[in-house]
């Protein structure tokens, strides 16, 4: 049984939180770069496909909350009975928004979905925005209904045995480790994962380098006003020097151009 959590503070603001779901998970991909620690070439986002069955909604953004799962194995729920209820108060007792990382140890043999109806609805209610899980789900229409955002390997059929095995640990999915706390940003691109002690410099990053792109290369790629190529390339190679001296003045290091 997973010990009771110890709950932070939550790393960013509501306004914050707002902030960043109006971008898309490129777009914070691109200032998380300039301000981790971690190589940004492998580290910190999803190595294996994932599939968003909400893309309409948007991104999402949300605290991980984590649980394992093993529908396959019916001895779970006779082991511990009262699992699912000590779970559901650990998810209650973290503040929100939160992002439920879900990993499943049947995989890939996928036998049952830990998301439907019933469960996208219990929380939402605590306060989950939505879920990234390396197995299954089912019910869509159900979960769309409720505002409760899936990103998933699948769809199927049935539930199993799906009583939460433990929970509030690090999970494994899609390649990539999740422990709980992380800030998650997520659409149908994949998932970035940032660590607490990146968080509180993410809008700021994001921001800067979005407003860096469209004052540089962006705006000299849609010059309409230059004559030949040889112009219109001169002008995209000048803009994408000056997009790299912007991003090195500010964080030390030179951005994608």
């Amino acid at each position: 049984m997973s010990p009771e959590p110890s709950p932070a503070d939550r790393p960013l603001s509501a306004e914050e939180f707002v902030q960043l779901k109006s971008w898309n998970t490129p777009t914070v991909y691109n200032g998380w770069e300039q301000i981790t620690q971690r190589n940004p070439a492998s580290e910190g986002f999803n190595l294996e496909e994932t599939r968003d069955f909400m893309p309409h909604m948007g991104a999402m953004v949300g605290v991980a909350v984590t649980v394992v799962i093993e529908p396959s194995n019916p001895s779970h729920k006779a082991n511990s009975p009262t699992a699912f209820s000590e779970y559901r108060r650990y998810m209650a007792s973290v503040p929100g928004p939160k992002i439920v990382v879900v990993q499943d140890l049947d995989k890939p043999a996928y036998v049952g979905a830990f998301w439907g109806e019933v469960n996208s609805n219990i929380h939402r209610t605590l306060g989950c925005v939505g879920t990234i899980t390396d197995g299954a789900i089912r019910d869509l229409d159900e979960m769309t209904g409720v505002g409760f955002k899936a990103i998933a390997k699948r769809l199927c059929v049935g539930h199993g045995f799906v009583h939460p095995v433990r929970w509030n640990c690090p999970v494994d999915v899609f390649g990539r480790r999740v422990n709980p706390g992380d800030l998650i940003h997520a659409d149908k691109h994949g998932f970035l994962v940032v660590q607490p002690e990146e968080a509180r410099q993410l809008v700021e990053a994001a921001k800067f380098m979005d407003d860096n792109e469209h004052a540089t290369v962006i705006a000299a790629a849609r010059n309409l006003t230059l004559g030949g190529k040889e112009e219109v390339l001169a002008n995209i190679d000048a803009a994408a020097i000056e997009f790299g001296a912007i991003a090195r003045s500010r964080f030390g290091k030179q951005g994608e151009f």
